[in-house]
């Protein structure tokens, strides 16, 4: 086995590797646990994972049943961020050149697109909230913003003022793709100094504003009977598992960098659930007490900002939260898919070129609307790219565990005619495991986004739906498994 660059043997094919896709040697992990604890609490500290928890407070739920939800969600994903994340360790290879053992060295670029598009909805979504964060702050000064003639058709559901600011941001952003990935550093740092106090800061603000935690804390549940409940739980629980379904196929992506199995898995273990848990708490306890204090409750922490009555205040937190969300965007929602579409063509698609079309795409996906309410947030959006993202984790995790026996030959990873080429660079398999993962889902997300009646729907497709991520996990993995048996003696002896 081999595992570090200088030590390919030649001949592997240049349109299969860069810099970005090459093994990482063993003198550049330098990794540790507190280095996989800190990504972990500086990726959940983000205003989605705010809304994550003020969603399901809006839902119905009481703060102790939202806090377990997403506690008992991200506990689940822990799993598969592990098993994945051991393949990028010991053999320092990223997300989209490990995917190319089960789907081959061209068909991995079927979940390395899929995984990438969801990132670019990811970065829509963040910089809609950093737009809308500089129109708060912008209309307190500016009140004519609110008031300008409606220039998008009505359907849409994009007024004027905050589409400015959105587009705004959005060349922000796109300026520090121009950049470099290294003039985000600063503000990382100042995001990761900032943003526990301003929760901090929330928090004691809701508390001394709701007469104390106990008022907070006693609003009840609004489900009227158990099966009212859980019929919102299994869903909103799938949607827990999904917010990070992402990261738990291109861990890799960051696990290569490890020192130790030990570290990386340490690290996570320590940093993810926790850290997701606690910063969800500010937004149960904060998003309760708008209840108490407003009559109705309010979800959105920039919208709730923008109710404080100083404008320097609104201002400064809005300035803050545009900052920070320009951080988080550039970190997490823009190195992964700009390395998945540079796998597509290595040679012509460099980290800028991936990150302008991560850019271009994420204006596409119409951002505003998957957060306008909290069940587009969680049952579109959330439970929908699961549907997607579960096969591939199952048949990845079916593959290195099962099959293969966590053994790889990297140098033939690089390489078409390799072990890894199977039928012109595709998997069959893999596909087709792939397809019937997805495809029980599908009548279930399009009732959920209303091209299908639900009336005219199999009410257990329905259902299915409502654990999109579990099924798609397990049906793709059984699936590849099944069809791969013939070849699984070979493969776990190689």
């Amino acid at each position: 086995m081999i595992n570090a660059p200088e030590l390919l043997a030649p001949p592997y094919a240049a349109g299969l590797t860069s810099p970005d896709l090459a093994p990482v040697g063993p003198a550049a992990r330098t990794w540790g646990t507190g280095n996989y604890a800190a990504l972990w609490i500086s990726m959940s500290l983000c205003i989605p994972t705010y809304m994550l928890a003020s969603s399901l407070i809006e839902g119905g739920m009481n703060w102790w049943e939202a806090v377990g939800t997403i506690f008992l969600g991200n506990t689940l994903v822990l799993g598969p961020m592990l098993l994945n994340g051991r393949a990028g360790a010991r053999y320092g290879i990223p997300f989209p050149v490990l995917a190319r053992a089960s789907f081959g060295v061209r068909g991995a670029n079927v979940p390395a697109l899929l995984r990438a598009l969801i990132a670019c909805g990811w970065f829509g979504i963040q910089t809609w909230i950093g737009g809308f964060a500089l129109y708060q702050m912008a209309v307190l000064w500016v009140p004519g913003l609110a008031t300008l003639p409606a220039v998008f058709p009505a359907g849409w559901g994009l007024a004027t003022g905050p589409a400015l600011l959105f587009f705004l941001f959005w060349l922000v952003n796109m300026y520090v793709v121009h950049r470099g990935v290294e003039s985000i550093r600063k503000l990382l740092v100042f995001k990761a100094f900032f943003l526990p106090l301003a929760a901090g800061a929330l928090l004691w603000w809701a508390v001394a504003a709701g007469h104390g935690l106990g008022p907070i804390l006693a609003q009840p549940s609004k489900f009227a009977t158990p099966a009212a409940f859980w019929a919102f739980f299994f869903p909103s629980l799938t949607g827990m598992v999904g917010f990070w379904a992402t990261l738990s196929l291109n861990i890799p992506d960051f696990t290569r960098y490890a020192v130790s199995q030990r570290a990386q898995q340490v690290g996570q273990a320590l940093g993810l659930p926790a850290s997701m848990t606690l910063f969800s708490f500010v937004g149960v306890v904060v998003t309760s007490a708008t209840l108490v204090i407003y009559g109705h409750t309010i979800w959105d922490p920039v919208v709730l900002a923008a109710k404080f009555e100083s404008r320097l205040l609104v201002s400064a937190a809005m300035l803050a939260v545009a900052l920070s969300t320009l951080a988080t965007n550039i970190a997490a929602n823009i190195v992964s898919p700009a390395n998945d579409f540079a796998n597509v063509a290595p040679a012509r698609i460099s980290f800028k070129t991936g990150g302008y079309l991560t850019g271009v795409l994420g204006v596409l996906i119409a951002p505003w609307k998957l957060i306008a309410d909290p069940s587009g947030y969680i049952f579109t959006w959330l439970v929908g790219y699961s549907a997607l993202l579960g096969p591939i984790g199952g048949i990845m995790i079916a593959d290195y565990y099962v099959l293969r026996r966590q053994q790889l030959h990297v140098d033939e990873l690089y390489r078409y005619d390799g072990r890894y080429g199977y039928r012109g660079g595709f998997n069959p398999a893999a596909l087709l495991a792939l397809a019937v993962g997805i495809v029980p889902n599908v009548p279930g997300f399009l009732a959920n986004i209303g091209a299908l009646d639900k009336a005219t729907v199999w009410p257990a497709l329905l259902g299915v739906y409502n654990y999109a991520w579990f099924v798609g996990f397990f049906v793709s993995g059984a699936v590849y498994l099944l069809l791969m048996r013939p070849a699984a003696g070979r493969l776990a002896a190689a």
